[in-house]
């Protein structure tokens, strides 16, 4: 008789399980959820949070987590359900594999959206993940740190919620575990925190974070060092102090190595890093000059394509602002040539921008710098980008400033010749500007400039009188004989003819 009776609670403990376990696996595809959902899975769930069989809970937990994830929706039906509280109860007391199943839970929920992450955190769910992150289990801590890394990504405010909860020095810890999937989870929980403010990352320098990440950086787990320069960057951007404390944990010329990574994550991950580095000061550049970098970028320029190329290109541009030294050290090291392929097979406008900007900062500084940049054939590049009709307008923007930055500068006549048949009227008055300045003082560039057919077209252009462009004009006209400057006046010609045609030889 009773063994009648057990069977029936046994089959009541199969059913629950395979119902669960069903529901988890039917979760797995989109398509199934939302009939479940119209169905109210998650109200049949619910109980068996709390079931006494701990394979229920586990199954039921597993598949609420899936059903969460799928979107914000559902989400926020799990949170408006007080299921979270259920979820928690005595989270402490269970097996490794539930904590896990609530950890993914709490991670599918929070990572939608701030409100969601904030639910979370106030139905006492970050609290529980810092519990777990002390766990013996490492997967129990890789799944509480992943979590928690969803949380903070959102703002500051969740993030500072995250550090008041004590979750940093604890994933400071992580870091040093053995266990390369919870060092990867960890460190990227670390990199969340930090990118939102100066005090946040702050607080993760404090817990002695940069001195663990860089004695990692050479580590052979490719995703694990992706993880390692995403935190250093996300630290370095902030400012110059953090910078430094990057830079003092000498990185340097370790980390250039990595720019060779066969890891095209880790390549971008370490050019993004140098690049928030020497954005800051003159004196953060010049290490990095100093160390090789100026070189070993302009080669991760040349080897990358697309998105990957945009730390390197703006890191060369960065360090070209700062001074007129540093700007040479990037001439020197073959970055212009490098930024002018980059900017002339580059499909992406946003690519060919970035390019345009550093080239700019390149040649700003001196007559010099400009005429570098130009004899890399440059400025005919950024005039089409400028005149392209679908450029965006972000191209158009800084490829119109670039090309005044560098004409301001520029003296070198050989490179300013197309502009002057090509430029529209905003760029042309800047290359007769500097005609204007040379030719007075230059006989050889005189004779080339008539020989060329710049005087010619210096008298067809039509400039108001006053303007700049007509002083322009006036300035290179009084270079030259009167009647060369007659002579090339459209219209002469056919006054010589006319005036052979009434010519009467003497008999």
């Amino acid at each position: 008789m009773s063994k009648l009776v057990l069977q029936v609670f046994e089959q009541y403990q199969r059913a629950r399980n395979h119902f669960v376990q069903s529901v988890a696996d039917l979760a797995m595809r989109h398509e199934h959820i939302e009939v479940m959902q119209n169905a109210g899975v998650i109200k049949l769930l619910r109980p068996l949070l709390l079931d006494t069989v701990p394979s229920v809970q586990q199954g039921a937990a597993l598949a609420i987590g899936r059903l969460a994830d799928y979107n914000a929706c559902i989400a926020t039906e799990v949170v408006n359900s007080d299921i979270l509280p259920q979820l928690l109860y005595c989270l402490a007391e269970q097996n490794r594999f539930y904590k896990k199943a609530a950890a993914f839970v709490l991670r599918a929920i929070a990572h939608h959206s701030s409100e969601l992450a904030r639910a979370v955190i106030e139905c006492g769910g970050l609290e529980a993940l810092v519990i777990c992150l002390e766990d013996f289990d490492p997967t129990v801590k890789e799944a509480a740190a992943l979590a928690i890394g969803c949380i903070a990504s959102h703002t500051a405010e969740l993030a500072q919620a995250v550090l008041d909860a004590g979750a940093i020095p604890l994933l400071v810890m992580c870091i040093r575990e053995p266990e390369h999937p919870l060092k990867r989870v960890a460190a990227s929980a670390l990199s969340e925190i930090c990118k939102h403010s100066p005090d946040l990352a702050h607080c993760v320098v404090d817990a002695g974070a940069i001195a663990h990440l860089v004695s990692m950086m050479l580590d052979p787990d490719e995703k694990l060092k992706r993880q390692i320069f995403s935190v250093l960057s996300q630290i370095a951007k902030h400012n110059a102090d953090l910078a430094e404390m990057v830079v003092e944990a000498e990185i340097f010329p370790c980390v250039l190595n990595c720019l060779k990574d066969c890891d095209c994550y880790v390549r971008k991950n370490t050019a993004t890093l140098i690049r928030e580095i020497v954005k800051h000061t003159p004196e953060l550049a010049q290490i990095v000059v100093n160390a090789g970098g100026a070189a070993a970028m302009v080669d991760y320029v040349v080897e990358t394509r697309s998105s990957c190329r945009i730390p390197g290109v703006m890191m060369l541009g960065y360090t070209a602002a700062h001074s007129e030294v540093l700007a040479l050290s990037v001439i020197v090291s073959k970055g212009v040539c490098a930024l002018a392929i980059a900017l002339a097979e580059e499909p992406e406008d946003y690519v060919k921008a970035a390019c345009a900007w550093a080239l700019g900062q390149i040649g700003r500084h001196t007559p010099e710098h400009a005429k570098a940049v130009a004899m890399a054939n440059v400025l005919p590049r950024l005039l089409e980008c400028y005149l392209r009709s679908d450029a965006s307008e972000d191209l158009q923007t800084k490829a119109k400033k670039a090309l005044k930055q560098i004409l301001h500068k520029c003296t070198y006549l050989p490179a300013l010749e197309p502009l002057l048949h090509d430029a529209p009227p905003n760029i042309l008055k800047h290359v007769v500007g500097q005609y204007s300045k040379v030719l007075p003082h230059d006989p050889k560039a005189r004779r080339m400039f008539v020989l060329s057919g710049g005087l010619k077209k210096i008298q067809e252009m039509q400039a108001e009188p006053g303007t700049a462009l007509a002083e322009y004009i006036m300035t290179i006209n009084c270079c030259f004989p009167a009647e060369i400057v007659q002579y090339y006046t459209p219209g002469y010609a056919e006054v010589l003819l006319e005036r052979a045609e009434q010519y009467q030889p003497c008999e």
